[in-house]
């Protein structure tokens, strides 16, 4: 029995949509994580990019458990001498919604030049509308 490869040529890539709202965030961004990946596919090789685009809707209603609204906090570095600057989850939730999704997802996909290629199948929009319906993404119910 031979082992097939995907290769980046024969690769279908699909559309799907999540809604996030009521979703716990780590659980969520490791399934968006499996899907961009591609482990939900039978054809998934791991040194070859055979995800799906992933639409995520509703990014400012995840939940997180516990206090972690309140403790959490996101670190920025300017570049510059002490130029470090943490900021609280629950201010993030308020300027940009969205941050709060991708940077758990980048988290759960590996280290590399490839990851980065997937992270850009991530479209995440902190309300209910976004502008991917020319793509009639499928709806996946989590």
């Amino acid at each position: 029995m031979k082992t097939i490869l995907a290769k980046k040529e024969t690769v279908q890539p699909k559309w799907y949509l999540i809604d996030a709202e009521g979703q716990v965030l780590g659980r969520l961004a490791v399934k968006i994580a499996n899907v961009i990946r591609g482990r939900n596919n039978p054809q998934y090789t791991p040194h070859v990019d055979t995800g799906d685009y992933v639409v995520v809707i509703n990014a400012e209603k995840v939940v997180l458990t516990g206090k972690k609204e309140e403790q959490n906090k996101y670190m920025f570095f300017s570049g510059y001498v002490g130029g470090e600057s943490y900021r609280k989850l629950s201010d993030v939730r308020k300027n940009r919604p969205e941050f709060i999704i991708e940077h758990a997802v980048k988290g759960m996909l590996p280290k590399n030049r490839l990851a980065r290629q997937m992270l850009k199948k991530l479209r995440v929009f902190g309300g209910s509308t976004h502008s991917h319906e020319a793509q009639n993404p499928v709806k996946i119910a989590l």
